[in-house]
């Protein structure tokens, strides 16, 4: 990735990028079960106005108005304008959805049973095993298997790790005919635990491809791509350097660098907050089985048909 300049070509496209859920590597038993990541293409001054308009019809008083504010139910059609066909977000931003726990059981097919195939067949499989021991385990269940990978991974001894490993291979043996061989790839001595920490170490966290969506969603302009993000400590260089590499269709090409603000420094970022915060209500919702129709029409056309998602969630292109 070419290093930041502090001039750049006027004919550059500028997006503005937030998220909502984000846990850093802990992916089950959170606060949160999705993650949404959010860019726009507004104008600075779009957003001010936007900004404006939210502050005074929901009355709120905050120097920063978060997504928490126009998610009041209070503020229904505040929300309902902000993403509709008369606000300012409609053709000019998009949403990448990920279900935390699918994403996790990818990481852990990837990571135990590494593959030549593509990305694609990837996800596939991980769908149909993420989807299968839910029906066999039960949903709670399903995540006791995947927490287990997950402290495995993030186990900071080797105690931790053999004692994680132990109860992963386990649960894995309850469905191991829809994933045969997988629990013998959970490694049993030293040498291998410690590699498969070391392997995990940063691959887990779901806003690597999600920028790498970012490069793949607005470098299809053919334009020189500025992003502006909010300040994240997860998205370190080499974390940047993971989500460029996967962009492989030549959006990573046009990316002329990214630059880190504070979200109540650059309004276009609250802008994303906004976005971002409301897909993920939106989408968490659809998960518990309590989706709302109206709203999962107006957050649709925002979400990348690549996101890490259940196939019954109705994905769209946002313009």
């Amino acid at each position: 990735m070419p290093p930041a300049a502090p001039e750049r070509p006027t004919t550059v496209l500028e997006v503005a990028c937030d998220e909502s859920g984000s846990e850093g590597e802990k992916l089950v038993r959170g606060s949160t079960d999705t993650f949404a990541h959010a860019s726009v293409d507004v104008t600075t001054v779009a957003a001010l106005e936007t900004i404006e308009r939210v502050r005074v019809e929901a009355r709120s008083p905050a120097t920063e108005v978060k997504a928490s504010v126009v998610l009041r139910p209070q503020n229904r059609q505040l929300l309902e304008w902000l993403l509709g066909p008369e606000g300012p977000l409609l053709g000019r931003a998009h949403v990448h959805l990920t279900d935390k726990a699918l994403h996790l059981t990818g990481r852990m097919l990837d990571l135990l049973e590494p593959s030549t195939g593509s990305r694609t067949r990837l996800a596939r499989q991980a769908l149909r095993l993420h989807r299968g021991a839910a029906r066999r385990l039960g949903s709670a269940g399903w995540e006791v298997v995947l927490a287990d990978f997950n402290d495995l991974v993030r186990a900071r001894s080797l105690e931790e790790a053999t004692a994680s490993a132990l109860a992963l291979r386990r649960g894995l043996h309850e469905v191991r005919d829809l994933a045969p061989g997988l629990a013998g790839a959970v490694p049993t001595d030293a040498d291998g635990l410690l590699a498969l920490v070391a392997r995990g170490r940063g691959a887990l966290d779901p806003i690597v491809p999600a920028l790498t969506e970012v490069l793949r969603h607005w470098g299809a302009s053919g334009r020189p791509l500025w992003v502006v993000h909010d300040v994240q400590a997860t998205l370190t260089d080499a974390a940047i350097r993971t989500a460029v590499g996967a962009s492989a269709d030549g959006g990573a090409d046009r990316l002329e660098g990214i630059a880190f603000v504070d979200s109540q420094d650059d309004p276009r970022v609250q802008l994303a907050d906004f976005l971002a915060g409301a897909a993920r209500r939106i989408a968490s919702h659809v998960l518990a089985g309590q989706a709302d129709p109206g709203l999962v029409a107006l957050i649709s056309p925002y979400v990348s048909p690549r996101s890490t998602w259940r196939g019954d969630w109705p994905v769209g292109d946002a313009a």
